[in-house]
């Protein structure tokens, strides 16, 4: 099953932040205990490479890719330290054309147009809209969806619980982003079981609309 594929399946994509890299692997089988075999652990703090080493490492079933990608640098580091797939806030040709080049499934972030037309030329059809509550949510989504027949979106920021239902119905949604069903305070606190039980939850909508 290619990577694309296990991102859609899994419906909601966990946006992990983590501080300490000994948080990496209990938040990893937290979010598999709650039936999501994936996760992108992002590039905003110094544990991440270490972080998806280990995940990559310890925990079989789980596939780190990682998050918040600015450069070509940090997609290389990701990838040699396990990462499965990249995913960046905005569109940048250099980090999407060493992707390509290394047959790493990259999904930039796009939410105008012109952007989507240029990933749409390098030969994507997915992409991440972030943040998507800023740029117009599904009504924004819904309008960019006409002209780029095709083209799947991951929108992550403004997606939650509530309104999870709602995206998933869309049929231009390949998976939503989101990083409410492993929240920063969780994972500091130690609270896998609460990580757990939000990823059931959310699984459990996921399951409920694409059955």
């Amino acid at each position: 099953m290619d990577m694309l594929t296990r991102l859609a399946n899994a419906g909601v994509v966990p946006v992990v932040v983590l501080n300490r890299v000994e948080d990496a692997v209990p938040t990893a089988k937290a979010l598999l205990a709650g039936g999501i075999d994936v996760m992108e652990i992002t590039f905003r703090t110094a544990a991440a490479a270490e972080s998806i080493r280990k995940v990559s490492e310890e925990v079989p079933g789980m596939i780190p890719g990682a998050g918040t990608v600015l450069n070509v640098e940090q997609a290389r580091q990701a990838v040699e330290n396990g990462a499965k797939f990249i995913v960046s806030p905005g569109f940048d040709p250099e980090t999407v054309k060493w992707c390509l080049e290394n047959n790493v499934p990259v999904t930039p972030g796009c939410v105008t147009p012109t952007e989507i037309m240029a990933a749409k030329a390098m030969g994507l059809n997915v992409v991440k809209f972030f943040p998507a509550g800023v740029y117009g949510g599904l009504k924004a989504l819904k309008a960019l969806s006409a002209p780029f027949v095709g083209m799947k979106f991951i929108p992550t920021g403004g997606v939650s619980e509530e309104n999870l239902a709602e995206f998933l119905k869309a049929p231009f949604i390949h998976a939503v982003g989101g990083s409410w069903v492993c929240a920063a305070k969780d994972i500091d606190s130690g609270n896998w079981e609460g990580i757990t039980e939000k990823c059931k939850a959310a699984r459990a909508i996921f399951e409920e609309v694409r059955a």
